[in-house]
């Protein structure tokens, strides 16, 4: 692994972990910010889960920002220390899509606070964005669906070059097999007419 990559996704990290845990730790800052998107999410959630999942998910919105808080300082660990760095970053993409849906500025607010609502939502999308890259991250090493492929591409090659070689020799084969029987048959043309 370079030292720029792991220093960036280190670094990238980071804003992950001090959220997270600032969320998780001290809920009751973000639950006013929290509440619309929890009214809206949450429902939506809980009827797409099955029953014995749904049941888990708390329902007030101080503990689903403690859990998404712990989610994302979590996802930020393993992302930042590189062991299981693209579950975290999966983890952390996952976390990012309430904050993206919270940040879509209503159209009520005036154009001095639409200027900053768009740029917190970009701000949230770019961490979105960048999050779902790290979690496809490979480090340089191609990814085992990559690897497969590559393998059941050169078995299928050779396979048919294998092919082609029995293909050859059978045609070799009946040939000299032909040319053998024409040589018998003169030799028994000539014993004949003598």
């Amino acid at each position: 692994m370079s030292i720029i990559r792991g220093l960036g996704r280190t670094l990238f990290a980071s804003y992950f972990v001090v959220k997270g845990t600032n969320a998780a730790l001290k809920p009751d800052t973000f639950v006013e910010d929290a509440e619309p998107v929890a009214d809206k999410l949450l429902p939506l959630v809980q009827r797409s889960l099955p029953a014995s999942v749904s049941s888990h998910i708390p329902e007030d919105t101080r503990s689903l920002v403690r859990l998404a808080g712990a989610v994302q300082a979590v996802g930020g660990v393993a992302m930042g220390t590189g062991l299981g760095r693209r579950a975290g970053a999966a983890l952390v993409a996952a976390s990012m899509v309430p904050h993206v849906v919270a940040s879509i500025p209503e159209k009520t607010l005036p154009k001095e606070d639409r200027a900053g609502a768009r740029s917190v939502l970009l701000r949230n999308v770019a961490l979105l964005g960048g999050a779902l890259m790290a979690s496809r991250d490979t480090a340089g090493q191609p990814s085992i669906a990559w690897r497969l492929a590559q393998r059941r591409k050169a078995l299928g090659e050779s396979a048919e070059n294998t092919g082609k070689q029995i293909r050859r020799k059978a045609e070799d084969g009946r040939r000299s097999i032909a040319k053998a029987q024409k040589k018998a048959e003169k030799k028994v043309r000539d014993q004949i007419g003598d």
